[in-house]
């Protein structure tokens, strides 16, 4: 039996007698708890930022081809659909540009393939259709744009591609003429992608995504970049052949 002058040290099955004191956490354990926490929080928020840019900006991606109000010097396509060379061509068969470049054609791609397939305008493509074939990504688009423009000294120029790549293609451009007024974009829309119903298809999502990323990146990359034609980014992008093919001189092969 327990006297009141023994110590409180013996343990009883199932309890304590004396109460123990209870290991607390060192400061660097505190400190790295808090600094988790706060990386959590931190992640938490620039995952919330990011979607809500994401949703963004397939908000803005065109619905709705529109007619141009605007009549400009040059049209330019950018190859990756069909319907982006054909709307190319009737916008020029209009009247709303003087000459038309496609930019980024495959290598096994010929004039005569590209008039076969639009017969009603094979004289406008003798005449006015310019072929460019060392574009291998968005951004060498833009710089074959630019000099294709600076060329025939063209001061307007309307972009011909699908909607969900055109945010990334003006930035492209916009980076590389320096001004975006001289640019008037003519989305291409296609029943292939729906912007509305994007999340029903997996395809479609993952289009949409990646180009929400690209776009990021561009926009990244072109805030600190001072000139598209000496860009280290291109050349790890390019595909096939590297980018310095697209950034080549004028004088060695002229405009095509």
């Amino acid at each position: 039996m327990l006297r009141a002058s023994d110590p409180l040290t013996t343990d009883v099955v199932g309890w304590a007698w004396h109460q123990r004191d209870c290991p607390r956490p060192s400061p660097p354990r505190k400190r790295r708890r808090v600094a988790l926490g706060i990386c959590g929080l931190g992640a938490g928020l620039a995952t919330l930022t990011l979607f809500a840019g994401f949703l963004i900006f397939v908000g803005t991606l065109a619905r709705h081809e529109r007619t141009p109000t605007d009549r400009v010097d040059g049209i330019v396509a950018l190859t990756g659909g069909a319907q982006r060379v054909g709307d190319a061509i009737d916008l020029l068969a209009n009247g709303y540009g003087r000459r038309l470049l496609i930019t980024g054609v495959n290598e096994r791609t010929s004039r005569d393939e590209i008039a076969r397939l639009n017969p009603s305008q094979r004289a406008l493509i003798a005449c006015c259709v310019d072929l460019d074939y060392r574009a291998r990504n968005t951004i060498g688009n833009a710089i074959e744009t630019r000099r294709w423009m600076r060329a025939h000294r063209f001061n307007t120029v309307a972009v011909v591609t699908s909607n969900y790549h055109m945010p990334r293609t003006l930035i492209e451009l916009d980076h590389a003429l320096l001004d975006s007024d001289r640019i008037l974009p003519h989305p291409v829309v296609t029943e292939a992608f729906d912007a509305d119903r994007w999340w029903q298809s997996p395809p479609a999502a993952k289009l949409v995504a990646s180009e929400y990323v690209k776009f990021l990146a561009s926009w990244v990359r072109t805030r600190f970049e001072a000139d598209p034609e000496r860009s280290r980014a291109a050349i790890l992008i390019g595909r096939g052949k590297p980018v310095k093919m697209v950034a080549e001189p004028l004088a060695m092969r002229g405009v095509d």
